[in-house]
């Protein structure tokens, strides 16, 4: 077949993100740069955001390209039934799906946080992703490019709610998910949904390739407290060589228990967060107002984790009323659950 061709950057979690699972997928694809002189002839998308997934037209049709890593997973599943990273249990996979929307979503949050607030974070990103595009640039264009690039994104840290404010949750938030993450990995669970890695875990690979291994205060507090999390996402980024079979996803009875401490994080931050943003965007408030972990948050709001609301909504009324019942089980007392009740 002919080759797919992935447009990213390698300082995009949603990249590496996508690059993973097109290699644990076996699926034959072209990496390129964003910007670079190999980024040409790429079809237009509707908003310009990495990565961009391209297809091969058919009967001689102009080829096709779109965004967002969660429906590019979606439209891969679709087309290559092999290597599969979505579960076979619809209920399995609803709960998959939703920690990968946390981590998406939320995980981004210390990602970006991290990267855009401290000095040595900022230098070595300005720097670094200006050369990703062009390591053979001159001194004075990567002083034009870094401090573009540092100013830029500096202001974004309003969008995904950096603050002072915020501040202590996030970065109290990202050391619990390291440690849960640890003690998943000491109890012998090689990834999330069992065996094999599912939607989710890429999803938890794209932020720490950046927070782990990328950024020097995330990755000194990884490498410090958690070093086994850091040698899972580097396994992560290049899974081809696993073999897997049906049989290694989660039994039910392990997928209450297995993921219960990632669902109570995703209740104890993720939902607190998705309702208050819903319903600062329901009354069009300029703020969103709450309190998370017992800490005060503030922050513009989300329109984009509004759809993601909406979605997850979703997705849990199109499952049989067994597999709702199964999932609602498993998420009852995490505060995960307070997502899918309806805004007051």
């Amino acid at each position: 077949m002919t080759p797919l061709k992935l447009v990213g950057g390698f300082g995009s979690p949603y990249s590496r993100k996508m690059r993973a699972v097109l290699r644990f997928r076996r699926i034959p694809f072209t990496w390129i740069m964003r910007g670079s002189p190999d980024d040409v002839g790429i079809p237009e998308v509707p908003v310009a955001l990495i990565p961009v997934l391209v297809f091969p037209g058919e009967a001689g049709r102009a080829d096709e390209a779109m965004i967002d890593s969660t429906f590019q997973i979606k439209r891969l599943e679709k087309m290559f039934p092999a290597r599969s990273i979505i579960p076979s249990d619809p209920a399995l996979a609803f709960l998959d799906a939703l920690l990968e929307d946390y981590a998406d979503e939320w995980l981004t949050k210390p990602m970006f946080h991290y990267r855009w607030k401290y000095a040595a974070d900022i230098h070595k990103a300005s720097h670094v992703l200006a050369l990703d595009r062009n390591p053979l640039m001159s001194r004075e264009t990567l002083a034009k490019m870094s401090s573009y690039i540092a100013d830029r994104q500096i202001e974004r840290l309003r969008v995904v709610g950096s603050n002072d404010v915020t501040t202590p949750g996030i970065e109290a938030s990202y050391r619990r998910i390291l440690g849960l993450l640890d003690l998943h990995l000491v109890a012998g669970h090689r990834f999330l949904m069992g065996k094999r890695p599912g939607a989710s875990d890429f999803g938890f690979f794209g932020q720490l390739s950046q927070l782990a291994h990328f950024d020097p205060t995330p990755a000194a507090i990884a490498a410090a407290e958690t070093p086994r999390v850091v040698s899972w996402v580097s396994h992560l980024d290049d899974l081809s060589s696993l073999e897997v079979d049906d049989a290694g996803w989660l039994s039910r009875e392990d997928a209450v228990a297995a993921p219960r401490p990632f669902l109570i994080e995703v209740g104890r931050v993720y939902a607190r967060f998705l309702i208050a943003n819903a319903h600062a965007l329901a009354s069009r408030a300029s703020e969103v107002r709450c309190e998370i972990d017992g800490l005060p948050w503030v922050q513009q709001p989300f329109p984009y984790q509004g759809k993601c609301l909406k979605w997850l909504r979703e997705g849990r009324r199109a499952l049989s009323a067994g597999d709702r019942k199964f999932v609602d089980s498993a998420l009852e007392s995490t505060g995960a659950e307070s997502i899918f009740r309806e805004l007051n």
